[in-house]
């Protein structure tokens, strides 16, 4: 199963939401892998950054380097789950972008992809063939506006929540024409967990809480 986190806006949570997806279902006793296509999930999961090459280096190799070679970049991140780390370029390469939403979409595991904001050719490939194509948005209007124009269609929202928002649940839905899957509260104790590099360790109860259906879902 390929799950496809995405936002259409910088800072929206895709990070945040793609590690703590895939580290509850690790806790479940699922194998997952977590795809990092906007560079920041080894720090977000508290791990050292991987030195050697990662997805966009076999992006750029071209068709000489094959697909089984994707299983050799991986790190372990934790128990039942793996990292596919970025690298050092930008992981934008529209031939082979197809190709690599292929072999996710048959792995054996739950893939979660961290496809960031989705300019380039490689989160689009992702996000339009994952079979669950999260949008990560927060209740803003000018966030809502790019969403309606959005080159790729979600399948599910996940809201992060923020105080003090005139929007809400059901103004999101209303807009996007689509449901909910998963409301995450802002809560200070997420930002605290993420920035000091202890997500892995414990999920923040708002965080687990607020992903636990969208979870249950994915693990069925």
């Amino acid at each position: 199963m390929l799950v496809a986190c995405w936002s259409v806006k910088g800072g929206s949570g895709t990070t945040v939401v793609s590690a703590a997806l895939a580290l509850s279902i690790a806790a479940a006793g699922h194998d997952a892998l977590l795809v990092d296509l906007a560079g920041d999930l080894p720090a977000a999961l508290g791990i050292p950054e991987p030195d050697g090459p990662g997805l966009a280096d076999w992006l750029a190799a071209g068709s000489d380097v094959p697909g089984d070679a994707l299983g050799r970049l991986e790190v372990d991140a934790g128990s039942h789950l793996a990292l596919l780390p970025m690298g050092a370029a930008t992981p934008d390469a529209p031939k082979r972008a197809e190709e690599l939403a292929a072999l996710l979409a048959v792995d054996s595991r739950v893939v979660v992809a961290d496809c960031g904001s989705v300019p380039s050719a490689t989160a689009l490939a992702l996000a339009g063939n994952a079979s669950l194509s999260l949008l990560v948005v927060r209740p803003c209007y000018l966030a809502l506006r790019r969403a309606l124009i959005a080159p790729v269609e979600a399948s599910g929202i996940v809201l992060v929540g923020e105080p003090q928002r005139a929007l809400q649940q059901a103004d999101v839905e209303d807009v996007l024409g689509m449901r909910v899957r998963a409301a995450i509260p802002w809560k200070p104790a997420i930002a605290t967990a993420v920035d000091a590099g202890l997500l892995a360790r414990r999920l923040p109860s708002p965080l687990e809480r607020g992903l636990r259906g969208l979870v249950e879902t994915m693990a069925a």
